[in-house]
């Protein structure tokens, strides 16, 4: 069934939840199977470790710049369209809004995205942070620290009233970005050869970066077939964990993308959690380690909404159609990730075994 006759049968608004479900439900089976985790690979590259989790990040950044950049030039989709190109970036708020997530994520041990694959796996550390992290985002799109949120990002703007196209900026060909995504996806099967990733884990990997094109493709593709307005869009659990979250607190909410990815991805984490036999219910350790998470997922809730997307909506959603806050942002949250990850994890390891 194509977009045109989902959209005949059941309108616009329900298919684009059904895009979002869809979507969803691959990054969900992908991002369990393949443990994809990009506060995982920061604190193992801060450790001068180049090993398994690196392996995986750099393959699932790569494979979704591959698929995307392949998309687009089969004229699949159109990335100067995507919403995140046609308004302005912040520089400032990509900057310090990365740096706060990259920190955030490092104290809940965990991104945003990883944080919603493990709730549906049981554990209810990152139920809690999780829930932390949409509250906080919700008052950082629309409520008490919107005005904040507004302030920082507005500090320092790109020109022209769109983002920049990082390969246009810099006068490469089209096909640069396809060129780029494929020498990065040999480096990381060279690193994961190295550290006898199986091919099953590489190929999931491959599925969350997949995941990435299939939601810029069926938005593309509504956004063709729609009467009204379409947001050209792929995966990203910043705004949408906000989203989903007042769509069932206020009956005037309406459905959209966000609203079926984040229930995709829990029913694919799910699902395949519990076919793997790995669902099992977690709590906390102790005190300190609640207090902890709960202030990463502040900072994360806050972080994301400055930095214009999450360690997957800038990280990689972003950074696979080259908009070049989302590539600042990306940078800053491993600097943020790594510099926590020295100042505080390995600090207080040294101290422990003094």
């Amino acid at each position: 069934m194509d977009i045109l006759t989902l959209v005949e049968q059941i309108g616009e608004a329900p298919t684009a939840a059904v895009l979002g479900l869809i979507t969803g439900i691959i990054f969900g089976v992908a991002a369990q199977r393949s443990r994809f985790c990009l506060r995982a690979a920061t604190v193992e590259f801060a450790r001068g470790e180049l090993g398994d989790k690196v392996a995986v990040w750099l393959l699932t950044i790569s494979t979704a710049i591959v698929w995307v950049q392949g998309a687009q030039a089969l004229g699949l989709m159109h990335s100067a369209d995507a919403r995140m190109m046609a308004v302005p970036g912040s520089w400032s708020g990509a900057i310090i809004g990365g740096l706060l997530f990259g920190i955030g994520m490092v104290l809940a041990r965990g991104c945003s995205g990883r944080l919603l694959v493990l709730a549906a796996n049981g554990n209810l550390r990152s139920v809690v942070s999780g829930l932390i992290f949409a509250v906080v985002a919700q008052m950082s799109l629309s409520g008490v620290l919107s005005g904040w949120r507004d302030k920082i990002a507005s500090l320092w703007v790109t020109d022209g009233g769109r983002n920049l196209d990082l390969i246009a900026a810099l006068g490469l060909p089209d096909l640069a970005g396809l060129a780029f995504g494929t020498c990065m996806a040999g480096l990381a099967l060279l690193i994961a050869r190295k550290n006898r990733i199986g091919a099953s884990r590489l190929i999931f990997a491959s599925g969350v970066g997949f995941a990435v094109a299939v939601g810029w493709v069926l938005t593309y593709g509504l956004s063709q077939v729609a009467f009204e307005p379409v947001q050209i869009e792929s995966a990203t659990f910043s705004g949408p964990s906000a989203h989903t979250l007042m769509f069932f607190l206020d009956r005037n909410s309406v459905l959209e993308f966000d609203i079926g990815l984040v229930p995709g991805v829990v029913i694919g984490s799910f699902l395949a959690s519990v076919i793997a036999r790995e669902f099992k219910f977690q709590g906390f350790e102790n005190e300190s380690n609640m207090r902890r998470a709960m202030l990463g997922a502040v900072l994360m809730g806050f972080g994301a909404m400055l930095a214009g997307g999450c360690a997957i909506g800038a990280g990689v959603t972003g950074g696979s159609i080259f908009a070049g806050t989302a590539w600042a942002a990306l940078f800053a949250m491993w600097i943020g990730a790594m510099a926590t990850d020295l100042l505080v994890d390995q600090r207080g390891m040294k101290a422990a075994a003094a």
